[in-house]
């Protein structure tokens, strides 16, 4: 069986596993808390097995791979069905576009770890932090609501009808902003994609509420 090491409320997370429920891959969930004693991901046992030191890490028979994206593109070559990513070229690189306009735009400026950085090493206080969050934030959302908006390719979802990779990366970058209390107003065709992508069950079982590792 797939073995997924997650964190409920990671966003990189939580990609793959909206992934694996569309795929209909059984997996196991092993919780990695990030925040627990300094950070399970920070010792020893974890680093030897992921020397990133970041969730996810996924282990498919003798394959084992870090970084979510990577994972994402794993599971579409090795499980095409049902495909994530379209037929057309020129569609598939749509996709990929938004999907890493978040993964590799917005997520990285907001994750945990700058986060902390920001707050324990620089000294920066809660309130200039919570500005530099929803200031990265907003401009990457305003940069895919414009791009949606003006290139006509979506539909019920990103691209179309059909959910894709760009919908597996929204949906989690969408919880953040909403937990970070970012308003969200300004980007109404993202926030109906979202609600549709939240209508299939692959991306309710996904949720961070309803993980293994969710408190209580």
């Amino acid at each position: 069986m797939i073995k997924l090491y997650s964190y409920f409320r990671s966003s990189a997370a939580y990609r793959v596993r909206i992934a694996l429920h569309y795929k209909g891959l059984a997996f196991q969930t092993l919780a990695v808390h990030l925040l627990k004693e300094g950070g399970e991901q920070k010792k020893s046992e974890y680093l030897q097995l992921n020397p990133q030191g970041l969730v996810p890490y996924l282990i498919d028979g003798e394959y084992g791979i870090s970084q979510s994206l990577a994972i994402l593109e794993y599971l579409e070559e090795t499980y095409p069905q049902p495909a994530l990513l379209p037929k057309n070229v020129a569609d598939r690189a749509y996709v990929r576009s938004i999907a890493q306009a978040i993964a590799c735009e917005i997520h990285p400026l907001n994750n945990l770890r700058v986060l902390d950085y920001l707050k324990n090493t620089l000294g920066v206080d809660e309130q200039a932090k919570n500005h530099w969050y929803h200031h990265w934030c907003k401009t990457g959302l305003q940069a895919l609501e414009s791009q949606l908006q003006q290139r006509g390719k979506a539909g019920l979802f990103c691209l179309g009808q059909t959910p894709s990779l760009a919908d597996v990366c929204l949906v989690p970058q969408w919880f953040n902003a909403q937990r970070f209390e970012v308003d969200l107003a300004p980007y109404p065709k993202l926030a109906e994609i979202v609600n549709n992508c939240l209508a299939l069950e692959s991306f309710a079982r996904a949720a961070p509420a309803v993980q293994p590792d969710a408190p209580i």
